[in-house]
């Protein structure tokens, strides 16, 4: 993702530099001279040594940021190693994402953070063709474990519960192989990170407690109140239908 931003910066003509593994003084130092926003692009594991490293570095008045998935702890960690403006962001995209497509950016201002400071950080990713838009913490991370970490957690739990069942393979049909696929990078590739993100967000297991609510009722037999639920989704739908 940094990789990703930085070199979108450059495209627009922003003045930035990037710094990547090994995060020394020496490559710090410069980088981090007469800034005015540095954006943090690391994983949440890993996100407290970084500041650490990379805050005495930053002029006083620089705006610190991240792009976490996660928000509240980010920011407790970002104010307690910086005493200036903080500003948490999380582009709601991957490091490769459809250009034509939305790509949508919260903004969660810290305590400390003046609208200056959010209309900088702002200004960074609607320069890069971003749609911003304001949250708070506690909001984007209720938001983010029932969008983000439940369709992980859901999603590792279908395909654990069927693993290693041979007698199954005759019967898959193409509606299984469609969430295989869409499940596979994820399950694959990116399973550290999401189960990173799925136990750095404090309201994951409330949204793990309120799904087995509606499993529960899945298994008393209430089929036809989940699917009106469900139809939620769509209602935009059948609106279109109507007219």
């Amino acid at each position: 993702m940094g990789a990703m931003l930085l070199g979108r910066a450059r495209a627009a003509g922003l003045a930035v530099e990037g710094v990547d593994v090994p995060l020394t003084p020496e490559t710090l130092a410069p980088a981090c001279a007469g800034a005015d926003l540095a954006i943090i692009c690391v994983p949440a594991a890993v996100f407290r040594d970084v500041i650490t490293a990379v805050c005495p570095h930053l002029p006083p008045t620089a705006v610190l940021a991240d792009i976490t998935s996660v928000k509240e702890i980010p920011l407790q960690q970002m104010e307690a190693a910086w005493h200036g403006p903080v500003v948490g962001t999380h582009p709601l995209f991957g490091p490769q994402p459809d250009p034509q497509a939305d790509q949508p950016v919260a903004i969660v201002p810290g305590a400390k953070a003046a609208q200056e400071h959010v209309e900088l950080t702002s200004g960074f990713f609607t320069a890069l063709g971003c749609r911003v838009f304001g949250s708070t913490a506690e909001k984007h991370d209720k938001a983010m474990a029932r969008i983000q970490n439940m369709n992980f957690i859901t999603s590792l739990a279908y395909f654990a519960l069927l693993a290693g069942q041979d007698d199954l393979l005759p019967f898959v049909t193409p509606s299984f192989l469609r969430r295989q696929n869409a499940a596979r990078k994820m399950l694959t590739e990116d399973a550290r990170m999401f189960a990173g993100l799925f136990e750095a967000n404090p309201y994951s297991y409330e949204a793990v407690r309120q799904y087995r609510q509606m499993l529960n009722l899945a298994a008393a037999g209430d089929i036809d109140l989940l699917c009106q639920r469900a139809r939620w989704w769509w209602q935009n739908d059948a609106d279109t239908e109507k007219s």
